[in-house]
């Protein structure tokens, strides 16, 4: 990033910049692309939110509640690059720990800022609200250490040392970080005392050049190669060296749940979407019996390997992360993913491009027009309505397992929690990658119980002109949780209230365009016409399923295995 106190110019007798802390940090932050600013106002804030409104290039946008503003500034970063959110102090930011610790997870670069009470009230331990009442001020700092990679208490002496810092660790491990500023500091000015940014990371050549040495001996021998392609592949922006190596190699491509998205899915080696034995069994095969997989960025999580029964040979493996190969079990350290695609891109190994047509269950569209919806037939139609430059927010739940397997056009951003998996993401992630890239047509697929948890987004999103097309499934509660207990049937807890979604735009004070389909035309002429009116205004199309128990295929299969391991557990 440069060093910090070039922003402003130095008062050789005081020391300070001649700027407040509040305007030090929006400076920062604006460097970093920052133009939005999620969060809810609180008495702890409002200075930072006073100089925030006179501030020129960055708008706060006001969130319903902390979580949802939490969530809005993930799907932000996710589109941008990193983001910030700024709550108050205990009430707030207790709000919005599920979203930080999801950011985390994740891999999400987030700025979180909070208001606390007046510096000169916590040095005398005064008894304040939003307090514990105890005196003690740093217990949310402390709360907020383990779920984010750095956390400062930010004055006017430390903040050209912190909030640089904070700003750069954020962006190398690509986490949330966590600084705390007290509202009667903000407008102070800030001590000259810019730190030099340490040097960036780079690969120890030597180890370089012997993991790259030991894939090509396993290249040398490979007839079935196979690119896999995961989650932190994009986190880490290595999406076009994947690209390259792709290109260079020729050799069929397949990405995992948690990194749908991260590879062009109209690409000619693209194969489609490897979920151990609950996805596709062309997949399945091509990954599994293939003499040299190259793993970039992969994340080895039950919610990512079908309940690992993805199963890879590790003598075989060249697993990529961001600062660490691994080459058929032997580790190499302090080698950055980056540098070793390059290499072996070098190594020059040509294949033979995707063997046979890749996996897409849903590329023929079927099922009569008049036929009552059922995921064999609305997903091939969702995935003919997607188009280029789209932005598809997925909820967690039957929509994540179903989505998977629906192909991508290019230059669209996929969002879902993969790892996470919160409930109730999705509606404020939509609403924040609105504000993000209010150019782009965004669509959001969320269902009847997860949108219960935070629907008052939708209001956010029309206060703030966004124009999503939102598709809710009504398939009658939480179909997702009745397909994972396989022990009980008809839970009552998995039953929800009945919402009449599509006047939820009215409810709000809003407008919308709205309809509720029970059929494969209904749904198609919904569509098309929300096309149309999403120019003008968001659009709520209500999907009522004909049976709430129908399911993707990959839920099917994974609620039979399940089923098995539950049977082998009582005998």
């Amino acid at each position: 990033m440069g060093n910090m106190t070039a922003t402003g110019s130095t008062d050789q007798k005081s020391g300070t910049t001649g700027k407040s802390l509040g305007q030090y940090l929006f400076d920062c932050l604006k460097l970093e692309g920052i133009t939005e600013i999620f969060g809810v106002p609180g008495d702890y804030n409002f200075t930072l939110l006073d100089t925030l409104e006179k501030y020129n290039g960055i708008e706060f946008i006001n969130g319903r509640n902390e979580l949802n503003s939490g969530y809005a500034a993930d799907a932000y970063a996710r589109i941008k690059g990193i983001s910030a959110l700024i709550t108050t102090f205990g009430v707030g930011e207790l709000s919005a720990c599920n979203a930080i610790a999801g950011a985390n997870s994740e891999h999400i670069p987030l700025i979180h800022i909070v208001g606390s009470p007046p510096d000169k009230d916590q040095k005398e331990h005064k008894l304040m609200h939003h307090t514990l009442m105890d005196g003690n001020f740093d217990v949310f700092r402390k709360v907020y250490e383990p779920i984010t990679a750095y956390s400062a208490v930010v004055t006017p002496e430390n903040a050209e040392i912190e909030i640089p810092t904070a700003i750069r660790i954020a962006k190398e491990k690509k986490k949330p970080v966590y600084l705390v500023i007290a509202d009667d500091l903000v407008s102070k000015p800030v001590m000259g005392r810019g730190e030099p940014t340490p040097p960036k990371p780079s690969s120890n050549l030597t180890t370089l050049q012997a993991a790259a040495d030991q894939v090509r001996q396993l290249l040398d021998r490979a007839r079935k190669p196979v690119l896999l392609v995961d989650v932190n592949a994009m986190r880490f922006g290595l999406q076009t060296a994947v690209r390259q190596l792709a290109d260079a190699m020729n050799i069929p491509v397949a990405t995992m749940m948690f990194g749908k998205g991260a590879f062009d899915e109209s690409h000619p080696n693209y194969i489609g979407v490897y979920g151990g034995s609950f996805g596709s069994s062309e997949v399945q095969t091509a990954v599994e019996q293939a003499d040299c997989v190259i793993a970039v960025g992969m994340v080895w999580a039950d919610s990512n390997t079908g309940t690992y029964t993805a199963k890879l040979n590790p003598l075989v493996t060249v697993d990529i992360q961001p600062k660490m190969i691994k080459v058929g079990g032997a580790e190499f350290p302090n080698v950055l993913a980056a540098d070793m695609l390059l290499e072996l891109q070098k190594i020059g190994y040509k294949g033979s491009g995707a063997a046979g047509k890749g996996a897409f269950p849903y590329d023929q569209v079927t099922g009569e027009p008049e036929a009552p919806l059922l995921a064999s037939t609305y997903y091939p139609r969702i995935q003919r309505m997607l188009k280029e430059g789209d932005i598809v927010v997925a909820e967690t739940g039957t929509f994540y397992n179903g989505m998977a397997y629906v192909r991508l056009p290019r230059n669209v951003t996929y969002i879902t929690q993969g790892g996470w998996q919160s409930i109730g993401y999705a509606t404020p992630s939509a609403y924040g990658a609105c504000i993000a890239a209010p150019d782009r047509r965004v669509l959001l697929f969320t269902g009847d119980g997860s949108l219960q948890l935070t629907a008052q987004e939708i209001s956010s999103m029309m206060y703030y002109g966004c124009k999503p097309i939102i598709f809710v499934l009504n398939n009658d509660g939480y179909t997702i949780e009745k397909y994972l207990n396989v022990k009980t049937e008809n839970q009552r807890y998995n039953q929800i209230p009945l919402w009449s979604y599509t006047k939820l735009a009215e409810a709000f004070g809003g407008e919308a365009f709205t309809a509720t389909v029970r059929t494969n035309g209904e749904l198609e002429q919904a569509f098309a016409q929300a096309d149309q009116e999403r120019a003008g205004k968001l659009c709520i199309i209500e999907m009522i399923a004909a049976d709430p128990m129908d399911a993707p295929e990959y839920m099917k299969r994974m609620r039979n295995y399940m089923e098995e391991q539950a049977k082998k557990g009582q005998k």
